[in-house]
């Protein structure tokens, strides 16, 4: 009895080589800005327009992070209020409202839905001059409570979107037996619906604090010359007609940066289940 042995296969090795390489490649491509970022943060400010610039900071200097430590400080301590700020006001609004319209099915649910959607494709522009007139008339104007209220309208409508979807998932069973046992719509919603939609809402919750993280119409709008401005536009203060602080800029940039990565970092695993609600069961 004879035996036949499969032959090697190169090409298949070959491919794989490629498709890593080309990996590399993109990936390089992509973070070369961050890379760069660092650069210019540890640069000189005379060698800022040196042809060729140097790759690398061979004169490296550590004014802009002693800029960040002195000046942007305020400015960091700002925007992590009204980042979770930010997150705590969308979760507390768009959990229950994802509740309701998965599983309890209001009356105009569909229409609801429609106008979450709606509501994304609104300019911020547009929303922060409608806000502009109304926190005028409350005094809300340069506040930091009044900045969660406008980065919250960004986060809602997208935060019960993706919760309503992850949360039609649930199974029936689950909250029939929870009913049976004499519970109500909102301790079934505490107990068995909010834990079991965690990955949903860790991915909302990140959503919220980086747009409200990164925004600067509202707060250039709504919070510009007062005395709690998000880092945002203590970035834009570095930016004259005359002077540019570009390591400055950049130091700032890079330590702003941190919190956002670090969040994502440790919550990339529940972001993974989050943003495939409702496709699968958690």
């Amino acid at each position: 009895m004879t035996t036949t042995m499969t032959p090697p296969r190169p090409r298949r090795i070959h491919t794989t080589w490629w498709k890593t390489a080309t990996g590399l490649l993109l990936t390089g491509v992509m973070l070369f800005p961050v890379y760069w970022m660092l650069n210019v943060s540890f640069t000189r400010d005379q060698d800022m327009r040196k042809r060729p610039p140097d790759l690398f900071p061979v004169h490296g200097t550590l004014r802009g992070y002693r800029a960040v430590l002195d000046q942007q400080l305020p400015y960091l301590g700002t925007s992590l209020a009204i980042g979770l700020g930010t997150v705590v006001l969308t979760v507390a609004l768009a959990a229950p409202a994802g509740y309701a319209l998965a599983k309890l099915r209001p009356r105009g649910g569909s229409v609801l839905s429609f106008l979450f959607l709606v509501a994304q494709m609104i300019p911020g522009i547009v929303m922060a001059m409608g806000f502009y007139a109304i926190y005028l008339s409350l005094g809300l104007l340069q506040s930091v409570p009044g900045l969660i209220v406008a980065d919250s309208t960004l986060a809602v409508p997208f935060a019960v979107l993706i919760l309503t979807a992850f949360m039609s998932g649930i199974p029936e069973e689950l909250l029939q037996a929870a009913k049976t046992d004499g519970a109500g719509p909102l301790r079934t919603f505490r107990s068995i619906v909010l834990p079991m939609s965690r990955n949903a809402v860790v991915t909302v919750s990140l959503f919220a604090f980086l747009w409200s993280w990164s925004d600067f119409v509202f707060a250039s709008t709504l919070a510009g010359g007062g005395a709690h401005e998000p880092i945002t536009l203590g970035i834009y203060h570095y930016i004259g007609n005359n002077n540019q602080e570009w390591n400055a800029i950049m130091a700032t940039a890079v330590v702003a940066s941190l919190p956002a990565t670090a969040i994502l970092v440790l919550a990339q695993r529940y972001i993974a289940a989050g943003a495939t609600a409702g496709a699968m069961k958690d």
